[in-house]
């Protein structure tokens, strides 16, 4: 029998391992995107208007900003595992939950504890990354977090529309919840614990929450917080818009639809990619800065059309795979540059950078509701701001050019102590 390795150390099957973690943090695009084909059934099913069903979206995030804040930090000072374990057990229980809710009071109040339950997954993911590599390593295995992520809603939607299709929309929470078993499994069996005690707060949470306010108060960190705050207000306009514009507005099939949205959310995929193949030679900043422009140009010029001409199916997918590429060029390089920021606080700093995401996100979801679902202008009005906004405080802000959390470690693990503080 293979010895389980040391507290700290990366283990010998490093890749199965990353996988693992990587499908821990593919939990929150299934438990959004998978729906997003049931949502007219969903508000049929419960009698409720469309910005209530999208308010289960919201509520799932909002449990996702509010776990984040509270994981992260603790995590700093009793270690990933346990968490990490009592995280993927809840999701399951809570899922099982939103399957047998019967109004979109309860369905939403479920869905705010699965989403504080499933953050565990997100936030503890990029910490173990943090605790075990550095630099070009870690740009690596954030990548790879990266496209796993970016494959989760390519197949969540189709996923989603065939289920539904086949079952109902509660069937989608089964799922889920079955999923969740099958992770908290694996974590029990391959996961070793990756912050060791000698590395850990020794002043309690207290310290840890400290931490948390000293990251904020530290420009560069903030800047990128910001600046992937912002960019996933365009992440999520287009996640709890696109359901109602490609159905309603194009009049696509749930399926038609699944499949659409799987095109757009390549784009993620090859630019998660990109991030772990260039990073070493263009620098992390450099193509965050890039990813950003894009994202900006590739939705204005989406909102430009939307008002002037109007957007065929064809003219939005070209749009929207630009925009989702320029988000897989931005995640990974925020995980890196951020973590490594904030090395003395993994867990502190992953979880901030998750709430923001989280925060920001939710917020634009219903908004894009309420602002109406039969065109596809409130939908690229909101991603343009997000673009916008994000790349104003990249400029301002985090300032790409003096090359923040590109570190001079080329390679390897994470020295014993970088995460300690006292």
């Amino acid at each position: 029998m293979q010895a389980r390795p040391l507290h700290g150390t990366p283990p010998a099957r490093g890749g199965a391992v990353i996988l693992l973690l990587a499908s821990l943090t593919a939990i929150t695009p299934l438990a959004t995107d998978m729906l997003l084909p049931a949502f007219p059934d969903m508000g049929h099913d419960l009698h409720a208007a469309d910005s209530s069903v999208q308010l289960s979206l919201t509520a799932y995030l909002l449990g996702m900003l509010v776990g984040q804040l509270l994981i992260g930090p603790v995590s700093d000072s009793t270690g990933r595992r346990r968490l990490l374990l009592w995280g993927s057990a809840l999701f399951a229980v809570f899922s099982v939950l939103c399957a047998v809710a019967t109004s979109t009071e309860l369905l939403n109040t479920a869905r705010v504890l699965e989403g504080v339950s499933g953050s565990a997954g997100m936030v503890l993911a990029r910490a173990v990354v943090g605790d075990w590599y550095r630099g070009q390593e870690a740009a690596k295995r954030f990548s790879i977090l990266s496209v796993i992520f970016a494959v989760a809603p390519i197949i969540a939607p189709v996923l989603g529309g065939l289920i539904t299709n086949v079952f109902s929309w509660r069937a989608l929470f089964v799922v889920l919840a079955a999923l969740s078993v099958v992770l908290l499994i694996a974590v029990a069996v391959a996961l070793p614990e990756s912050l060791p005690p000698e590395r850990r707060h020794s002043g309690g949470v207290a310290t840890a929450f400290r931490s948390m306010r000293s990251l904020l108060a530290e420009r560069p960190f903030l800047g990128y917080v910001l600046v992937f705050s912002f960019a996933n207000v365009a992440l999520f306009s287009y996640i709890s818009g696109s359901s109602f514009v490609f159905q309603d507005v194009y009049k696509l099939s749930a399926t038609q639809y699944s499949l659409s949205f799987a095109v757009t959310a390549v784009g993620i995929l090859i630019g998660g990619a990109m991030v772990g193949n260039l990073a070493a030679k263009a620098g992390l900043n450099r193509l965050l800065t890039i990813g950003v422009t894009v994202g900006l140009v590739a939705s204005a010029g989406h909102a430009v059309v939307s008002v002037t001409a109007g957007n065929t199916l064809t003219t939005s997918l070209v749009f929207m795979f630009l925009c989702m590429f320029a988000m897989g060029l931005t995640i990974p390089s925020i995980m890196t540059i951020g973590q490594e920021i904030g090395r003395r606080a993994g867990g502190a700093a992953s979880g901030v950078i998750g709430a923001g995401q989280c925060l920001f996100g939710g917020v634009a979801a219903p908004v894009v509701g309420a602002l109406g679902t039969g065109s596809d202008k409130p939908m690229a009005a909101l991603m343009v701001v997000g673009f916008g906004c994000a790349f104003l405080c990249l400029v301002l802000i985090a300032r790409p050019w003096q090359r923040h959390g590109e570190s001079t470690v080329i390679g390897g693990q994470a020295p014993q102590g970088a995460a300690t503080v006292h």
